[in-house]
């Protein structure tokens, strides 16, 4: 995911304040049992022009290409892509399709440091996330201003843990995927993917490896399976190729899988046997001519040849 894309993601996570936070009905922990099925998704800000022009045609389109998951990247004043939680979730039974995961930017407005707990907008984002039965709500990114200082640091990742006990109670994970600066950035001598994943608990924060991401940064995803083996229940599986600018301004975008620098088959195959990994789910946002939405179709059939 590139800057813009974390900005498209902040501006989607922004929920209304409106009817009461009391869920309409209590939830089961069945998500969690989830973590035994391995699958293979899409992150829906692949085909983000497709969705926002026409979101039941492009989700038509996917289930028509043998996609059976998606993951969302849209959710605002608690509507994805202009649907409620709800509805969303009719549409995607009626197409075949399930939501196992999604992302909203964890924001500083989400916490209230008064209050020591949780504003609406993001105990909505939960409660939304439950009712489209998701096993994951990941947050893609952690802001800049949060990121500061290393004492603001640990705030915000004690504020993961205690998303995670959100999470919990209604039968989830908090999850966090990165991007390319916590594999250039240091604070006290560390990378900023080090303090993360080990000030995060792993009982309650899962990690969505984006070797993608980090591949321009100097990030090397089999190093950090290795490092950190189980740790990364979700991936985001992206190949690379040079380029001008790059989605993450470090001169590498995003391409057919198995075309481009990443090996990403070797990455997932190992994410599989020693990762934890049982989330695949495929991400493209550079499309070297073709439409994304055929970028989709090709990424699925070489992925379905991995023997994940």
């Amino acid at each position: 995911m590139q800057n813009s894309r974390r900005k498209f993601i902040q501006n989607a996570s922004l929920a209304i304040v409106g009817a009461s936070l009391k869920p309409s009905y209590l939830w089961s922990n069945t998500n969690l049992t989830a973590d035994v099925k391995k699958l293979i998704g899409i992150q829906l800000y692949s085909v983000r022009d497709d969705m926002g022009k026409n979101p039941l045609s492009t989700l038509t389109a996917l289930s028509k290409m043998g996609y059976q998951y998606v993951e969302h990247a849209n959710y605002i004043n608690r509507k994805f892509y202009g649907w409620t939680a709800t509805e969303f979730k009719k549409i995607l039974n009626d197409l075949g399709l399930k939501m196992p995961s999604g992302h909203t930017v964890m924001t500083s407005k989400h916490w209230d440091n008064t209050l020591k707990d949780f504003t609406k907008e993001w105990k909505y984002t939960v409660e939304d996330a439950a009712v489209l039965g998701q096993t994951y709500v990941i947050s893609p990114s952690i802001d800049d201003k949060l990121r500061s200082t290393y004492d603001g640091l640990m705030l915000q990742l004690d504020v993961f843990n205690k998303s995670g006990e959100l999470c919990k109670a209604s039968g989830m994970k908090f999850g966090y995927h990165n991007h390319d600066f916590e594999f250039k950035e240091k604070m006290n001598g560390s990378l900023l993917y080090d303090i993360i994943l080990q000030h995060t608990d792993p009982n309650l924060v899962i990690h969505q490896l984006d070797f993608g991401n980090m591949y321009g940064a100097g990030g090397r995803a089999a190093q950090w399976i290795s490092k950190y083996p189980g740790r990364f229940k979700s991936l985001h599986i992206k190949d690379e190729i040079k380029a001008e600018k790059g989605e993450m301004n470090d001169g590498y975008e995003s391409t057919i899988l198995g075309t481009g620098v990443v090996d990403p088959k070797a990455i997932a195959l190992l994410a599989k046997k020693i990762g934890g990994s049982i989330h695949f789910i495929i991400e493209q946002e550079s499309y070297q001519g073709l439409t994304p939405l055929e970028c989709a179709k090709k990424d699925l059939e070489i992925i379905k040849t991995w023997g994940i």
